[in-house]
């Protein structure tokens, strides 16, 4: 099994997106490029959703246009829909992420649409994208629980990433989007998804409201997973999901994966450096407790 684990960096757009203070689109810019320069690979550039919906995201393309995109570095972005998708090639994006959760109450809240009707939304997408060389991601949301329906089916997470892999998501990012999950209960899911999906095509991503996402992270990554998502500096939440705190922070996937011997290829004094930056631009202490230990020595 590999000893290299892809974190997929989402601060710019799930971090930023739960913010109500305004972030310029210079900030966005200096955010991605700053994170270019740390040995990422991945990093979720931002979201061509309708500045109805997220106000925050509403420079999309302007954000897009204005980053130096590094060779070897993916920038791909988050499309809700078919119009999504045309703004999204339109500025040049190469990999696109859709979006779709395990709860059907959850679903209906956020999209408007069931669990059915949103994967349908995603067969015209995944069809354009194939036809254009455009990678596409999967995200399911809720796998450990929902906001509003409490527990959610193992058997549904299952589903729905077997949908979005048969469709042709090259990678499913399985997320906790309230943070209830413990390393027991996300192993269990994780290696429920993997017996239908392989696990080289999974990825997890864990928001950290009860403080349990970095061991959930060492759990699944003991089981095989080799993707991790995160937000610098635990940027973000979702804001269809009151109560639920940030991301898990970067700095704080990153120690841990180190110190399970394992590499990620990013060097975590500038990440915990860029985390205290963006924490400043919000007036408030990175979320990260690797960055505020670093900043203490």
């Amino acid at each position: 099994m590999s000893d290299f684990v892809r974190i997929v960096e989402v601060g710019p757009r799930d971090g930023l997106q739960n913010e109500k203070q305004p972030v310029s689109t210079a900030d966005k810019i200096a955010l991605i490029d700053r994170l270019s320069a740390t040995g990422l690979r991945s990093i979720e550039a931002t979201s061509f959703v309708s500045p109805r919906w997220v106000p925050q995201l509403a420079d999309a393309a302007d954000v897009y246009a204005g980053i130096h995109r590094r060779p070897g570095v993916a920038y791909p972005v988050l499309v809700p829909n078919e119009q999504g998708y045309a703004r999204a090639l339109a500025a040049g994006v190469q990999e696109v992420a859709v979006f779709t959760a395990a709860s059907e109450t959850f679903n209906r809240t956020n999209t408007n649409a069931g669990i059915d009707e949103s994967l349908a939304r995603f067969e015209p997408i995944l069809r354009r994208a194939a036809d254009d060389g455009v990678r596409v991601r999967g995200y399911v949301s809720t796998v450990l629980g929902c906001p509003y329906q409490g527990e959610v089916p193992v058997s549904e997470v299952v589903r729905v990433a077997r949908a979005l892999h048969g469709m042709g998501c090259y990678e499913i990012s399985l997320g906790d989007t309230i943070g209830v999950g413990t390393p027991r209960k996300a192993r269990a899911m994780l290696e429920a998804v993997a017996a239908d999906v392989p696990m080289q095509a999974l990825a997890v991503h864990f928001h950290d409201t009860y403080g349990q996402a970095v061991a959930n992270i060492a759990s699944c990554v003991e089981a095989g997973v080799r993707v991790v998502d995160s937000a610098v500096s635990g940027a973000g939440g979702c804001p269809y999901a009151k109560g639920a705190s940030g991301n898990v922070a970067s700095e704080d996937a990153v120690y841990l994966l180190h110190g399970m011997g394992l590499q990620t290829g990013v060097e975590l004094e500038l990440l915990a450096e860029i985390g205290r930056w963006l924490s400043a631009l919000f007036g408030r202490p990175t979320g990260s407790r690797v960055g505020k230990a670093m900043a203490a020595t």
